[in-house]
């Protein structure tokens, strides 16, 4: 159990640092926050690791943040605000891949020990980077419309949580089905394939479920916008 432990201790301090980004910086916080939860899903996803009986990767918490992000712009900026942080994470994570790959085609040092190590983290594999960003920019763009679309229709704060858990479980099961899609379908047999999919989806949705009272903290919790 000491994983799964780790697990959920690792999504408190996620969501934590999160909410303490949003309350020192405000809405600036959380664009920080987007870009840099791009980057590091995308390096932590090349880790995995054995969760409740399912492999999953490390990547699919920090992934989860970037949706709570946006859904507290949607909720207290509005819509396009959130798009505006959808684009700047997509744009971040296109500019980290560009500079890595030409970091990559320096001839190493003699000396050097760090080639080997950042050639595994960031040399593409292009199936997976195209499903990566194929995936983000959909599901993050769909979870902009549909929480906006439940917001108009269920706009009370007691409604809150089923607009945020609603759009992000949802959104999240794109995501999955499209990066697995891209990256995986036409790679392993249809069984694997379809294993893959749904232990990823699971943790994603469990992710989801977790983010909620976080919402609830940073739609009720003051912040200097000036910081």
């Amino acid at each position: 159990m000491i994983n799964e432990l780790l697990w959920i201790l690792f999504a408190l301090v996620n969501f934590s640092l999160l909410i303490i980004m949003y309350r020192f910086f405000g809405k600036p916080g959380l664009f920080v926050w987007i870009g840099m939860s791009t980057v590091v899903a995308n390096i932590q996803v090349l880790k995995t690791v054995e969760l409740f009986g399912l492999t999953a990767t490390l990547g699919n918490i920090i992934y989860g943040t970037a949706f709570l992000a946006t859904d507290i712009l949607n909720e207290k900026y509005g819509k396009k605000e959130a798009k505006k942080a959808v684009w700047m994470g997509f744009a971040t994570l296109i500019a980290m891949t560009i500079m890595m790959q030409i970091a990559l085609q320096f001839t190493p040092h003699a000396d050097d020990f760090a080639q080997e190590s950042l050639t595994t983290l960031f040399d593409l594999i292009p199936n997976v980077a195209i499903g990566s960003l194929t995936a983000y920019i959909i599901s993050q763009y769909f979870d902009v419309w549909i929480y906006s679309k439940i917001k108009r229709a269920l706009p009370s704060e007691k409604h809150l949580w089923i607009r945020n858990n609603a759009s992000t479980m949802i959104s999240q099961l794109l995501d999955s089905f499209i990066f697995c899609f891209i990256a995986f379908f036409f790679v392993y047999p249809f069984e694997i394939w379809i294993q893959l999919f749904f232990t990823t989806y699971i943790i994603k949705f469990i992710v989801a479920a977790i983010d909620t009272p976080f919402l609830y903290l940073a739609k009720r919790m003051k912040v200097n916008e000036n910081s």
